[in-house]
């Protein structure tokens, strides 16, 4: 047993078991100085808290919209093909983590050889004859190969696999997140078209009655001709904006059947005759700016991004040191197949060990470090930057809802006096003290008012989308809030 220890095999064993795993060459992991620096709390933030990530869409109490987004996430082909990323992503580590494993390799070889004894040392005997000499050999085969990982090459190799996989399922949940907030916003965008058709409707109607009863009084000398084209050029105006917005209300249908994985023509038995969402306006609370390093899709994903280039670099510098391998086989062999499975009498057993060190490579090793060194900075960069930008799109999207709802709440009560104006003027006109022409005017801009305020509430539905995609939640469920064309809560009680 002594001597077996002297032969080189068994001290390179000796020697690589000791010193396995003991090493790795990758940088220390610390997170960037942008992302070290994050503020404790965002500046405009409206209302404390934890951000309470949800399927917030459902606050707006529409089945149509729910339906819609469920689709989405089933038939999206962009979550497809993102799906089938991360598929591949997951696979590519297995492959990378598969180097730390002994490699076992089973075999069944068999050789048949028939050449003549002339010529050869078998046919220079005395007294040999010349005639063939036939040989048969069955033999199986167990073999293993193993590289010890001193230098933690294949360590870090695994762990940037890993990471560039985790990366991956970030990224599909960014194009998750992109897909509904995408569908949210063709919904609202055919709300408000559908409103600005039936707006656009009266009014063409209201301007017609107009016409009619300027060309009366033009007919009368109460008007002049330039007054009388002003009415028609207003009302063809109108008009021609119909078909711009009938056209506008088809691309948008389009862009959302596209989402939901069907053709167009499909699309009015998923989203039916009468959309009715609700209008929500209280403040998303956002928490804190450093749960986005994890509650971000995208700022996760470069954080991933950034480890798997941190050990790359490090099995690239590993690259620069001797590699120990490892080898053994074992198995039988015979001149017949009966005899090949007799293992006791006929067993064969080959052990081996190589030590390779990198010497003259053309500086092929140097570059692959620098490249990997590059890369990286590069993506500490990246990683920084992306900090920066997931911080400012929330304050950006929250000071934005802000406006909104402020927009809002201002037309909402241009619309009170619009509708107080035009019920004013139909009274007068049934009591013959008011003109026709008056009331028509005061219902046109009743009309606009309402054409402005549909408009606002889709943007302050986008705007409440755009806080809840700055802060990249998973989305659960959200309160109900009030009718989207109704008063805000603080105004439901001036009605």
């Amino acid at each position: 047993m002594k001597n077996r220890f002297h032969n080189p095999v068994y001290l390179l064993l000796a020697i690589a078991t000791a010193t396995s795993g003991c090493a790795s060459l990758a940088p220390n992991s610390t997170a960037p100085e942008i992302a070290a620096r994050i503020p404790a709390a965002f500046d405009r933030n409206e209302a404390d808290g934890p951000y309470q990530s949800s399927r917030w869409w459902t606050g707006f109490e529409d089945p149509v919209l729910n339906r819609l987004l469920d689709e989405a996430l089933v038939k999206n082909l962009d979550l497809a093909e993102a799906s089938a990323r991360l598929r591949a992503a997951e696979a590519r580590a297995r492959i990378s983590r598969s180097g730390l494993f002994p490699q076992v390799n089973a075999g069944l070889n068999s050789s048949y050889s028939d050449s003549p004894t002339a010529g050869t040392s078998f046919g220079s005997f005395p007294g040999a004859t010349a005639g063939r000499l036939q040989n048969e050999t069955y033999s199986s085969s167990l073999a293993f190969s193993y590289e010890l990982d001193i230098w933690g090459k294949l360590r870090n190799d695994a762990r940037a696999g890993r990471a560039d996989a985790v990366a991956a399922a970030a990224d599909l949940q960014a194009v998750r997140l992109a897909v509904l907030a995408e569908s949210i916003t063709s919904y609202f965008d055919i709300v408000d078209a559908r409103h600005q058709i039936a707006l656009t409707s009266k009014m063409i109607d209201v301007l017609g009655d107009r016409v009619e009863q300027s060309e009366d009084r033009y007919r009368r000398g109460l008007i002049t001709s330039f007054e009388l084209y002003q009415v028609r050029q207003d009302f063809r105006n109108v008009q021609a904006s119909l078909p711009q917005r009938e056209s506008q209300l088809a691309a948008t249908e389009g862009q959302l059947a596209v989402l939901v994985g069907r053709y167009s023509s499909n699309m009015q038995e998923l989203l039916g005759k009468t959309l009715t969402p609700k209008l929500i306006f209280e403040p998303v609370p956002a928490g804190l700016p450093i749960d986005l390093l994890i509650q971000r899709p995208d700022v996760f994903a470069e954080s991933q991004r950034l480890e798997s280039a941190r050990h790359n670099l490090g099995a690239r510098r590993a690259e620069r040191f001797p590699s120990l391998s490892l080898s053994a086989g074992t198995g039988s062999q015979a001149g017949n197949p009966a005899d090949v499975l007799n293992i006791f009498d006929n067993w064969v057993l080959n052990l081996g060990a190589g030590l390779t060190a990198p010497l003259f490579q053309g500086g092929r090793i140097r570059a692959n470090i620098e490249v990997a060194d590059a890369q990286y900075a590069q993506q500490t960069a990246v990683y920084a930057r992306t900090v920066l930008t997931a911080y400012q799109e929330v304050e950006t999207a929250i000071e934005r809802y802000e406006e909104e709802r402020q927009r809002y709440r201002f037309l909402f009560s241009q619309l009170e006096e619009a509708q107080a104006t035009a019920a004013l003027q139909s009274r007068r006109f049934a009591n013959g003290v008011g003109s026709y022409v008056d009331y028509l005017d005061a219902l046109r801009a009743q009309y606009q008012v309402q054409s402005a305020l549909s408009s606002a509430a889709r943007d302050v539905a986008l705007a409440r989308l755009g806080v809840h995609r700055a802060l990249g939640g998973s989305w659960d469920n959200v309160p109900g809030a009030p009718d989207i064309m109704a008063a805000p809560p603080s105004m439901q009680g001036e009605e």
